[in-house]
């Protein structure tokens, strides 16, 4: 499990390549950041950092190591290497980005072990990992697995990864919880919003708090960075948790069939 220190909303930055946008999202408040080796974009995000007024230990940084990177030796290397485009000397949390290609837990795991005792990494993570690979990955580990990062939102509540997550001590976090704006289409959420007089967005994500699930957004500009950020002062109440929760459509915005199954999420126990 992550620290109770961590903040409830991250900063999502798949497709983010503006330094400027980082630093002024940790200005507005952001302290949690997520990147990956597999944005491209790990050097944007360090050079945000570093021109951000918000000191590195009080910012929750995490990256994740490509599915192609996998390989033992290629885990600690690239991991440097991350460490290096960021500006940093350690990230708070490392993921398996995808557990795919050169992912193997008998080599792969102990290779963030290693990393975590030479204080490179501070957490291990895992992303787009079932209750399934989720123990599997346990096993294979000295360390706990602290979070599993994978897409939850309004249509893909992730109800047995939740189930699993909570009575493992696995921290949840979410991508894609906006459906890639998909969100302000669901009409239930809209008629939220409208009572409520916000934004879609602060609903969907608001929603995610509830259930004790950290969100990541992505910003496309600095107004939609606060707005979602803003979710954490926003209180549902029963009849709009209940609203959201009995959304019966389902939809994978994120589809890895070989990972999930059948592209409605059904395959993983929705």
């Amino acid at each position: 499990m992550l620290p109770e220190s961590v903040p409830p909303i991250g900063l999502g930055t798949a497709g983010v390549d503006d330094p400027d946008l980082i630093a002024r999202a940790l200005d507005a408040g952001y302290r949690f950041v997520d990147t990956a080796q597999r944005y491209g974009n790990e050097s944007a995000v360090g050079t945000g950092l570093a021109r951000s007024d918000v000191d590195r230990e009080d910012v929750f940084l995490a990256t994740k190591v490509h599915e192609r990177n996998l390989a033992y030796d290629d885990v600690l290397s690239t991991t440097r290497t991350s460490l290096d485009r960021l500006g940093v000397d350690f990230v708070d949390l490392l993921y398996v980005h995808w557990p795919l290609e050169n992912y193997d837990p008998a080599e792969t795991l102990p290779a963030f072990d290693e990393l975590r005792d030479e204080g490179l990494i501070r957490h291990v993570g895992v992303s787009n990992f079932t209750p399934e690979l989720l123990a599997e990955a346990q096993s294979h580990l000295d360390a706990p697995v602290a979070a599993n990062q994978v897409e939850i939102h309004p249509l893909l509540p992730q109800r047995r990864l939740r189930t699993y997550a909570r009575d493992h001590g696995v921290a949840l976090v979410a991508y894609g919880p906006l459906m890639v704006g998909d969100v302000f289409d669901v009409p239930e959420v809209r008629s939220v919003a409208e009572k409520h007089d916000v934004s879609p967005a602060r609903v969907a994500l608001a929603w995610l708090l509830e259930k004790d699930v950290v969100p990541i957004p992505r910003g496309d500009s600095v107004d939609h960075v606060r707005d979602n950020l803003a979710a954490r002062s926003l209180s549902l109440d029963p009849a709009d948790v209940a609203a959201l929760d009995g959304i019966d459509r389902r939809r994978r915005v994120y589809d890895n069939e070989a990972v999930w199954g059948d592209a409605d999420g059904r395959a993983s126990g929705e």
